[in-house]
């Protein structure tokens, strides 16, 4: 129960790989919640789970490997946390940008096939805030979180000068 059949150097960095791979995957996945997956989003992340599992653990299946495993999955997360706050270039490289999806009551057909998006899906977000049609929005921003916001058209403009200061970490 409590014996390694691998070491745990070896099973600390298999998990540290498989955090990194599955990271960059979901990342290249797409800007969707958790409750905006698909029926078949769900299907593509439970298989991964089940296929990953071996790849952890090897031969081992202790209670030590399964408990040193989450103590690295939980490690590599805050590991990422932090380096994402102090790293503008990581922070961008993981989260993404937002994108422009419609703009003066038109949809942007290229923003949305670039994201995997459907105007069915991108009206429904709309009518969720309020908008009858497209042609309602001046702007609607697929956001980095995944969610789309939207501005009407006859939403008043402020102009006016912003100052921003920066400090560097």
């Amino acid at each position: 129960m409590w014996h390694l059949v691998i070491p745990a150097w070896q099973i600390v960095a298999r998990s540290a790989v498989v955090y990194i791979v599955l990271l960059v995957a979901l990342r290249a996945f797409g800007k969707r919640e958790v409750g905006q997956f698909t029926l078949f989003d769900l299907v593509l992340v439970l298989l991964v789970a089940n296929a990953v599992q071996p790849a952890i653990t090897g031969p081992d299946n202790s209670l030590f490997g399964g408990l040193l495993i989450i103590a690295t999955l939980f490690g590599m997360n805050a590991l990422v946390a932090i380096a994402r706050i102090r790293s503008p270039f990581l922070r961008r490289l993981t989260e993404g940008q937002p994108t422009v999806i419609a703009r003066d009551g038109h949809w942007l057909e290229r923003a949305l096939q670039k994201e995997g998006l459907q105007r069915e899906e991108c009206m429904m977000a709309l009518r969720e805030r309020g908008f009858a049609d497209v042609s309602d929005v001046g702007l609607a921003v697929l956001e980095i979180d995944g969610t789309i916001s939207a501005v009407s058209r006859d939403a008043p403009i402020h102009k006016g000068e912003r100052r921003v200061r920066s400090r560097r970490i």
